[in-house]
C-alpha cells in the first residue's frame, strides 16, 4: 500500500540506523519486503550494474527493473542489457524511452546535448523516468559513495526531493575492489566498454574513457561542470563540478 510522504521521511533515520553496517543483501531484502510499499529498481545496465542486478535476481526476479533507453546509448549497452537480463532470468525489465513527440519538439536535430546538456538529460532521461516511476513508492539505485564528491555522503535510505518516494542505495558503501571481487566470484559478465577504459557509462555523445586514477565519472560530460544527469539531485539541484 502506498505510504504518505510524512511517514516515509520519518522512517528514514530509523532505517539508516538499523541497517548501518549491514550487508547490501539485507538492505535490498528490506526494500523488496513490502515495508516501503511498491518498489522498482532503476538500472543503467552500466559498468558495474551486474552486481546489484545479480543480488536482486537472488531475492526476486519478478521485481520491476526500469531501464531508460535515451535513444543515444552505446550499441554495446543495448546488447548488454538484453544479454544480462536474460542471463539473470529477470522477468520484468521495462525499457523506458522518451516521448517521440517531445523529442520532435525539443530536440529536432538530436543536437540538444551540445547546446544544453541539462535540457537534453531532462528530456531524454529524467522526464521519462519520472513518468515510469508514477505509482511506485520507492526505487532502488546502484549509486556508490566512491563515485564522486556529490555522492560521498549518500545514505542507504533517502527521500527523493519533490516526490513521496524513498530511494534505496544498497551498494552505497561498496568500492571498486568490492564490486570487482563480487563480479569475479559470481562470474558476472562485464559491460564490453569497461575493457576500453569506461568506468562509468552513459549516453554515447557525452561519455568517454577515464584515465587511471581519475574520478570514475571523469569521462561523463568531460570539460563541463556537469556531473549528474538530473535523475539524482543534490539539495534539489543537479550537482556541478568544483573549479580546480
Amino acid at each position: 500500500m502506498p505510504r504518505d510522504l510524512t511517514t516515509a521521511q520519518a522512517d528514514l533515520p530509523l532505517l539508516n540506523a538499523r541497517f548501518a553496517g549491514k550487508p547490501a543483501e539485507a538492505v535490498l531484502a528490506h526494500a523488496l519486503s513490502g515495508a516501503l510499499g511498491r518498489v522498482a529498481m532503476v538500472s543503467s545496465f552500466g559498468a558495474d550494474s551486474a552486481v546489484l542486478l545479480h543480488l536482486l535476481a537472488r531475492i526476486d526476479r519478478a521485481t520491476p527493473v526500469l531501464f531508460i533507453d535515451t535513444l543515444m546509448l552505446f550499441p554495446e549497452t543495448l546488447a548488454y542489457q538484453r544479454d544480462l537480463a536474460a542471463a539473470l532470468g529477470l522477468t520484468d525489465v521495462r525499457v523506458i524511452r522518451p516521448d517521440r513527440r517531445a523529442l520532435f519538439a525539443g530536440d529536432t536535430d538530436a543536437l540538444l546535448h551540445r547546446a544544453d546538456p541539462d535540457a537534453c538529460c531532462e528530456l531524454r532521461k529524467a522526464r521519462p523516468l519520472a513518468q515510469a516511476l508514477a505509482g511506485f513508492d520507492g526505487w532502488i539505485t546502484g549509486r556508490k559513495r566512491f563515485q564522486g564528491r556529490a555522492r560521498a555522503e549518500m545514505a542507504l535510505f533517502e527521500h527523493e526531493p519533490g516526490a513521496a518516494r524513498v530511494k534505496v542505495n544498497p551498494l552505497a558503501g561498496w568500492d571498486a575492489r568490492a564490486l570487482g571481487a563480487y563480479m569475479d566470484r559470481h562470474a558476472l559478465p562485464r559491460h564490453p566498454l569497461v575493457a576500453r577504459g569506461f568506468p562509468s557509462i552513459g549516453c554515447a555523445p557525452c561519455t568517454g574513457p577515464a584515465a587511471p586514477g581519475e574520478d570514475p565519472r571523469a569521462g561523463r560530460w568531460r570539460g563541463q561542470d556537469k556531473t549528474e544527469c538530473g535523475i539524482h539531485l543534490v539539495n534539489g539541484r543537479i550537482e556541478r563540478r568544483r573549479a580546480s
